[in-house]
């Protein structure tokens, strides 16, 4: 008995073979997809951590240039030297993901300070969805906001 060749030269891709493998794509996309997602959004927040890390040391020069009596509370942005536009470009803080309106700071009155990155008041259009906020403190930690 002969066996059949497929088409004249016997090399070739059947419909079903065609089917398992867009189906293995499928699941291997399905799976990649959430992951890229999250990787995605991390190297956004690394631009939001890199603008209050200059908030920061901003924060730090100007404590360490005032009295120990000094009251800090009430103290912004503007205070320690950013040119902040809310809700138009061109701000100091303004970058691709984040805008200036994302980033605030809050003192207290002894020069502890706090601060606050929120993703949801950005205007770029393309800031990151999780987490939606974090936060910064005087000793150098992020926290995420849930």
């Amino acid at each position: 008995m002969m066996s059949k060749k497929r088409g004249k030269s016997g090399k070739g891709i059947t419909l079903i073979e065609l089917v398992i493998i867009l189906f293995f794509i499928g699941i291997l996309s399905a799976a990649a997809i959430p992951y890229m997602r999250g990787r995605s959004d991390a190297s956004k927040w690394a631009e939001g951590k890199a603008i209050a890390g200059s908030i920061r040391t901003a924060a730090d020069v100007y404590r360490k240039g005032k009295d120990k009596n000094f009251d800090f509370s009430g103290t912004t942005l503007k205070d320690l030297g950013f040119t902040v536009n809310p809700n138009q470009p061109g701000g100091d803080l303004d970058g691709k993901f984040f805008s200036d309106d994302c980033f605030s700071i809050e003192f207290s009155k002894n020069g502890d300070y706090l601060i606050t990155v929120n993703a949801t008041k950005s205007t770029s259009g393309d800031a990151p969805s999780t987490p939606q906020q974090m936060t910064f403190d005087s000793a150098g930690v992020f926290l995420e906001v849930p």
